[in-house]
């Protein structure tokens, strides 16, 4: 039985105020955005603001939440952990969390990705990954110089993931800024889409002349395997990924996989490549590594890239790291977290979960409301009408504000409506969430 919510402190209600003056929030519009809500507990997939009222998180809080809020057994590993060590510098040193948690991850991940280098969030993970390819051919003495990205893919906010993410349409402030990275077409699909193999066939033409012209240069192609989060939850076929990733190799290139969405869960799999099956050269992990309780990243690579590191002067080594680099408390957090997803029932209920998701979104569909039905395991997505689908579209900011003024945290990336719920939502809870989608679509859907 969940833990009863106790009543909030009615002084907490002064934080807004104090908010307002001093802190500055992501992805917001200061001058436009409503206040806050401040957040007090939170227990299972129920938030509770301040002043008293609930929320269903049915995104996971920015994708990051696996079990639950206040998931017991990941609270104690961590406060076991922190009587013992906090933090250690991770250069010279080690600890049995990181090489456990790395060890852990090794053998979850398909052979030959056993190489661990830990940061500290996606777009950290993405930049190792990147500048790891880019040093390995330079080690090697080969000129390979060139990365190649999708349209519409997103990697994160650092310079470097920004560059392979541009297609996102997020970065237009720094594009003079960014380095060159060759977007390719993305072919993304949907339930009942009839179109899709003549788009997949035109996507692969681009990538086959792109790599005529100039595959010897190919140092890697960066992907969000099976489905474009930030961009539009936009998802392609395994058969695209496969083909795509074949023929990148087949130039010389490395394939970066950014799992920092798609990892640990949500696409039904423990990883995408799972669905794919593909084994990467390298990929990025973020977001779930702690089941949303800590901040951690690892990006794996396989251990020819690891060797091709080594040297006997400091000139060919990897001079990255961040200060909390492989931090004692996140590792302990990611072990405990890794524990709970490989139980069986947890498996069991991302299936239902995935069940769900495809019986609700037939009905969004039947109203003639919704288009573009997709699901990948636990991640559903439906667009509004024919709206624009860009992230800053108005209609994104009325459909959060529908779904707010119901008590549910759903937020949509302009008029597409997705949802990533933990996995210890039930069926009833993702019952309420379709429920008011099926109202948005009528309220807002038919007057734009």
């Amino acid at each position: 039985m969940p833990r009863r919510l106790a009543e909030p402190d009615p002084a907490e209600r002064d934080l807004i105020a104090l908010d307002g003056r001093h802190v500055w929030h992501p992805f917001t519009q200061a001058a436009t955005e409503p206040p806050p809500i401040a957040i007090a507990r939170a227990q299972g997939a129920t938030l509770v603001d301040v002043s008293g009222k609930t929320y269903l998180d049915l995104i996971s809080s920015w994708w990051v939440n696996l079990h639950g809020h206040g998931e017991p057994r990941i609270a104690d590993a961590i406060a076991r952990q922190a009587r013992e060590l906090e933090q250690v510098i991770f250069a010279g040193f080690t600890h049995r969390p990181a090489v456990e948690l790395a060890a852990r991850l090794a053998k979850l991940l398909p052979a030959p990705l056993e190489r661990v280098f830990y940061s500290d969030n996606g777009s950290t993970a993405v930049e190792v990954a990147l500048k790891l390819a880019w040093q390995y051919w330079r080690n090697k003495g080969e000129g390979r110089r060139h990365f190649l990205a999708f349209e519409g893919g997103y990697h994160g906010d650092t310079f470097g993931a920004m560059a392979a993410g541009r297609g996102s349409g997020f970065y237009r402030p720094f594009d003079e800024l960014l380095f060159d990275v060759d977007l390719l077409p993305y072919p993304a699909s949907w339930i009942g889409d009839r179109e899709i193999e003549a788009r997949e066939a035109a996507a692969l033409a681009s990538l086959d002349a792109w790599l005529d012209a100039h595959g010897a240069a190919a140092a890697a192609l960066i992907v969000e395997p099976l489905v474009q989060g930030a961009g539009g939850m936009r998802m392609c076929r395994p058969e695209f990924l496969q083909a795509a990733t074949a023929r990148a190799r087949k130039a010389g290139a490395l394939v970066i996989f950014d799992e920092v969405m798609t990892g640990f869960g949500r696409t039904g799999t423990l990883f995408a490549m799972e669905k794919a099956g593909i084994a990467p050269d390298i990929v990025c992990l973020a977001k779930g590594l702690t089941g949303g309780f800590l901040p951690l990243a690892a990006t794996v690579a396989t251990d020819e890239i690891y060797r091709a590191f080594l040297a006997s002067s400091f000139d060919k080594a990897f001079a990255h790291g961040h200060s909390y680099t492989a931090n004692p408390l996140g590792c302990a957090a990611g072990l405990a977290s890794l524990d709970i997803l490989t139980e069986v029932g947890t498996m069991a209920r991302l299936a239902a979960i995935e069940q769900k998701h495809r019986e609700r979104l037939a009905r969004l569909v039947e109203s003639g409301d919704w288009a573009r039905p997709r699901v990948a395991g636990t991640i559903a997505a439906v667009t509004l009408g024919a709206h624009e689908p860009h992230y800053s579209a108005e209609v994104g900011a009325k459909l959060r504000a529908f779904f707010l003024a119901r008590g549910l945290l759903i937020r949509p990336l302009g008029p597409v409506v997705y949802l990533m719920p933990p996995y210890c939502t039930t069926d009833a809870e993702l019952d309420r969430a379709y429920d008011a989608i099926e109202a948005a679509g009528r309220e807002i859907g038919r007057v734009g």
